[in-house]
């Protein structure tokens, strides 16, 4: 398919265990779900982008800001699942999964991922950034992953991964170490190919989506970027966000 149809569908959910009501946090003057939405229309070549929500106080928010939102009312186990709930809706062949706390500082960053994709596609893609800070490396909350020669991906994990056992880290991650990015390009059949599939053991454990597809068969590419992004786990993070998001904006993008 020479020109497929892109959508982004944003997944945000208000209840969250380390940070209740998070998509409608104020950063910057303007809630997280806004600086997500407002970066992912300036994508050029996308059909559609929506928020996928199961909350009416966010769908309100959205909609005031002039955005696209779309209810969920059947139970999802992840914000995956939310995406292919308002997709069937839609016409796209190609479904993007941004996640509500992962805020773009440029939309570059799913320019990264969606010129590789249309140049070589993938059943399922996402990208990985170079690990420059020891203590990503060391966090939990930040996510790594693992890939082949080839960027599929091996595996994704909130460990320290890849460990070197001969190796001192003397304050620095190791040098093929990857953090990975939430944001997910789908063909739209495995999409719905996914959430169809029951929780994988690994994935219930460390409580990360994409290893459902891992365990199931379901190839990820993984291309990179150099491109930053701010994710936002808890209240701390947004009140250090907040501090520093004029810095953070500087440059170009």
């Amino acid at each position: 398919m020479s020109n497929p149809s892109l959508a982004i569908v944003i997944p945000a959910r208000y209840e969250s265990s380390r940070f209740p009501g998070k998509p409608l946090a104020q950063l910057a003057g303007k809630p997280l779900i806004q600086h997500v939405y407002e970066q992912a229309i300036r994508v050029p070549n996308v059909d559609h982008v929506m928020v996928a929500t199961d909350d009416i106080r966010i769908h309100q928010a959205v909609e005031r800001f002039g955005g696209v939102a779309q209810m969920v009312t059947v139970p999802c186990r992840t914000g995956t699942d939310r995406v292919a709930e308002v997709s069937r809706a839609l016409s796209s062949d190609v479904i993007i999964n941004l996640q509500a706390d992962e805020i773009l500082l440029s939309p570059d960053i799913l320019n990264d991922l969606i010129n590789p994709y249309l140049k070589n596609p993938s059943p399922m893609g996402t990208l990985r950034r170079k690990i420059e800070i020891h203590d990503e490396f060391l966090q939990p909350s930040v996510v790594k992953v693992v890939t082949d020669e080839k960027g599929r991906a091996l595996y994704f994990s909130r460990a320290s991964i890849p460990h070197t056992r001969d190796q001192p880290r003397q304050g620095q991650a190791a040098p093929f170490a990857w953090i990975h990015l939430g944001v997910y390009i789908f063909q739209r059949a495995t999409l719905f190919q996914f959430t169809e599939l029951p929780t994988g053991t690994l994935e219930d454990a460390e409580k990360l989506e994409q290893l459902r597809a891992l365990e199931y068969g379901i190839p990820i590419t993984v291309w990179e970027t150099t491109q930053r992004s701010l994710r936002i786990d808890t209240p701390e993070d947004l009140v250090e966000a907040n501090r520093s998001w004029d810095h953070l904006m500087v440059g170009p993008g």
